[in-house]
């Protein structure tokens, strides 16, 4: 077992864990993080996509011990690391815009368009399909994703928020 402090969602979170567990089972299996889905377990879906220090990462490509001494923020913790619990504005986007169908790559795809927001706050549609491509979903034409992602482009709250 290996000891890991690190900072989930805002609360400082210490556990051991075996040296091989995936960061998505120690989120789901041990915090009951369960908003971080496991789609494929190959990095390939991004179902599992939370933030490591504010950049967007597949937790299923990354061990829970590389994120000791780490942040990550969960689907969970977006909201509440947001302006007083209020939905984040691209939470809200996917919404407003309906950019989910089932809902099962939308913690993945919320987390990439957070990302992606705060690199390029003002993308065009392609740099968002190139933006999202890592995302993968399997109900929806990505037509309402790409939408909710330049609606929340549009709103003056959403850089800077990671």
């Amino acid at each position: 077992m290996t000891r890991i402090e690190l900072t989930v969602d805002g609360a400082r979170v210490s556990d051991d864990v075996e040296p091989r567990m995936l960061l998505v089972q120690y989120l789901r299996e041990k915090l009951g993080k369960t908003g971080t889905v496991i789609g494929c377990d190959t990095s390939n879906c991004g179902a599992c996509t939370v933030h490591l220090d504010g950049r967007s990462v597949k937790s299923c490509n990354v061990l829970a011990v590389q994120a000791n001494g780490r942040e990550v923020t969960t689907i969970e913790g977006l909201a509440d690391t947001y302006e007083g619990g209020e939905l984040h504005p691209v939470q809200e986007a996917f919404r407003e815009c309906h950019g989910l169908q089932c809902g099962f790559c939308t913690p993945g795809m919320v987390m990439q368009a957070v990302d992606l927001l705060n690199e390029n706050p003002s993308p065009t549609e392609a740099e968002v399909r190139e933006g999202m491509e890592g995302n993968l979903c399997r109900c929806t034409g990505y037509h309402n994703i790409v939408k909710s992602v330049l609606h929340a482009s549009s709103t003056t709250t959403t850089g800077g928020a990671r």
